[in-house]
């Protein structure tokens, strides 16, 4: 188990960052606009990406 609660509080912001991607790029491809389309794309990816380095065991985190 991770024992870093530092990183999974990181992680659920990543989630939140990720979950606004989605409703930002949505967003924008319902309201056609490019921007806010792109800007919610790259939320998403960087959310999705922090999220699996905040929980990706480290060597210190052995029982």
């Amino acid at each position: 188990m991770i024992r870093g609660e530092g990183r999974i509080v990181a992680a659920l912001g990543a989630v939140f960052v990720t979950l606004g991607g989605i409703h930002a790029a949505l967003r924008g491809l319902l309201f056609d606009e490019t921007a806010v389309t792109y800007y919610g794309v790259l939320a998403i990816l960087i959310g999705a990406a922090s999220f699996v380095v905040m929980l990706t065991p480290l060597p210190s985190d052995e029982p």
